[in-house]
């Protein structure tokens, strides 16, 4: 198979690089939505450039990998650390999927690594270029690309309605939810899902944001509650309630300084109780997969012990706790 995608690869690039010879194809990830691989391109008179593909069959939830491209595209224009976009093709005719292929970023993923190689110092300059990224994404331009513009409160409500099954707390936190609902903010591009496991990180901090896929319009408060939910912190303790980094009002600071406006804090805390109730939401499918014999996964069962987890942060931020 990698001798055979090898060569469909040298056909893609092809009309981006020249005649290139593909080696050292590796299969990073093999994921629900996307398939990650790595690979090296050398060309002509030039010597091998390191690359990642990425293939997924087309569905209702992830954007196509065209739309990801664009996105990431303005992203970048807008001065957000994202990869170099090589190529980009919905059509599954050349590599048996729609695909997306972009520079590799030299740095870490993983978050328990990345999180013992940081000092104080690091951690808090982490933490403030991922406030910065997260402004210049939402200072994006968003026309004229498809993105969508899905309500994530009427979104999770029908996910778990599908399901069939609900819990007491998601009950509760739907309906106070839907009666305390802030005033619209402008509409803006979204990542969707920003949060550490898909940042790369190297010793000058943020390198580039990863995992475009759930991008679309929506307001800036959903990008920056995400980054907040206690299942992305690893383990760092609710002192460092912001992605594990440091505090949410520093957080939120500098987010503030860097996109020149003011955040609502009870708008932030609205859509923090939306992001914990999304996790939740995701942890019982996630659940149902393993329970209904879809796939028998210990990971996917241990997902779903985390339901309880979610219901805990609800209860505490719908009475006046959470992270500060």
């Amino acid at each position: 198979m990698s001798a055979r995608l090898a060569r469909s690869l040298e056909e893609v690039l092809r009309p981006v690089l020249g005649e290139v010879t593909v080696a050292d194809l590796q299969r990073l990830t093999g994921g629900a939505s996307r398939t990650t691989w790595a690979f090296s391109a050398t060309a002509m008179d030039d010597g091998p450039r390191a690359l990642i593909l990425r293939t997924g069959a087309p569905d209702d939830v992830h954007a196509g990998m065209e739309l990801e491209a664009a996105v990431q595209r303005r992203a970048a224009a807008a001065g957000a650390p994202v990869p170099h976009i090589l190529t980009a093709d919905d059509s599954a005719a050349a590599l048996g999927n729609p695909y997306l292929i972009c520079d590799a970023i030299a740095g870490e993923t993983i978050v328990r690594r990345i999180q013992r190689s940081l000092d104080d110092e690091s951690r808090a300059r982490l933490l403030r270029q991922c406030a910065e990224a997260l402004a210049a994404i939402h200072r994006a331009d968003p026309e004229g690309i498809g993105l969508t513009a899905p309500d994530e409160l009427t979104d999770w409500r029908r996910r778990l309605d599908e399901m069939g099954d609900t819990t007491a707390t998601f009950e509760w936190t739907f309906r106070r939810l839907a009666t305390s609902r802030p005033a619209p903010s402008p509409m803006r591009l979204v990542h969707g899902d920003f949060r550490m496991g898909n940042l790369i990180v190297d010793a000058s901090g943020l390198a580039a944001v990863l995992d475009w896929e759930l991008t679309h319009v929506g307001e800036v408060y959903e990008d920056l509650a995400w980054f907040c939910v206690r299942a992305w912190r690893f383990g760092a303790p609710a002192a460092r309630g912001a992605g594990g980094l440091g505090s949410v009002s520093t957080f939120l600071d500098a987010y503030q300084e860097a996109a020149g406006t003011a955040l609502d804090r009870n708008a932030f805390r609205w859509w923090l109780t939306v992001a914990t109730l999304r996790w939740g939401v995701i942890c019982r499918y996630q659940a149902e997969r393993h329970l209904s014999g879809e796939i028998r996964s210990v990971e996917l069962a241990a997902i779903g012990r985390r339901v309880s987890e979610t219901e805990w942060d609800l209860l505490d931020l719908l009475t006046g706790g959470g992270p500060r």
